[in-house]
């Protein structure tokens, strides 16, 4: 993780990047704007530039809230009903071309998605200065990680299309040591690990979450406290994409 630390040093290069790709914010549909929330280790924000502040060291959660976008969420719907959505692959890929035409050809039909995958990994490389991704487009009949965890992982980018969107849970509101093998078998509402159910925050469908593990320099004891929600029946499966930064060319 050295050349990630050195790739996002202070020098503010991140959020010029960042500021350079503002004519996109069209594209990427952002939510009116609101105040920036600053609670504890979670922030809340409406301006692109502002995902910088995820490399803050108090800092777990960023989310960066969208509008809903109904040409993909129609696409979603009809190749779910024409049963050819399939179910996800992962993939690596150069930064600096990320979704070449050989890329998501099941969606070669479906122009507003793979727009918004691209922009999305094209943000994200920016971000944090690597030279290549990892893509994972997630088709999921349950949820992939339902217990409360932290990832062995740097920075990384979630973003629910269909379905509902990842949970998350402050410092404030939750004792760590009830985290893994702490629990004892126990569910995060009976093992102790929140300290009041009411404070799960939750992003909605097409906000872009970065979640910060506990492999991220300087973040060992830490990372986001995170899980998967639960998908109802009535809105199966649950479609997102996550972005990892590879530190290696593809």
């Amino acid at each position: 993780m050295t050349d990630a630390a050195s790739a996002v040093s202070t020098d503010g290069s991140s959020a010029r990047l960042l500021e350079s790709r503002l004519d996109a914010t069209g594209d990427l549909r952002l939510a009116p704007a609101v105040a920036m929330s600053t609670t504890g280790a979670i922030r809340q924000v409406a301006e692109l530039a502002e995902l910088v502040c995820v490399f803050d060291p108090e800092v777990q959660v960023v989310c960066l809230k969208r509008e809903p976008n109904r040409p993909i969420a129609r696409s979603l719907d009809d190749l779910v009903c024409a049963g050819t959505l399939g179910t996800g692959f992962r993939i690596a890929l150069p930064a600096d071309d990320p979704l070449g035409e050989n890329v998501l050809p099941g969606l070669a039909g479906h122009g507003a998605l793979r727009k918004d995958v691209a922009l999305l990994l094209q943000l994200y490389a920016d971000l944090l200065g690597c030279p290549a991704v990892g893509l994972r487009f997630e088709v999921l009949e349950r949820a992939m990680c339902p217990r409360f965890h932290v990832d062995r992982a740097g920075i990384r980018l979630l973003c629910t299309y269909r379905g509902p969107a990842t949970e998350w849970l402050d410092d404030a509101w939750a004792d760590r040591s009830k985290l893994g093998g702490g629990a004892n078998r126990l569910s995060d509402e009976a093992s102790g690990l929140m300290c009041d159910p009411a404070r799960v925050g939750r992003a909605e469908p097409f906000d872009l979450v970065l979640l910060k593990g506990c492999a991220w320099p300087g973040n060992e004891l830490l990372g986001a406290i995170h899980r998967s929600p639960a998908v109802p029946t009535e809105v199966t499966p649950r479609v997102l994409v996550a972005i990892d930064a590879l530190w290696t060319e593809t």
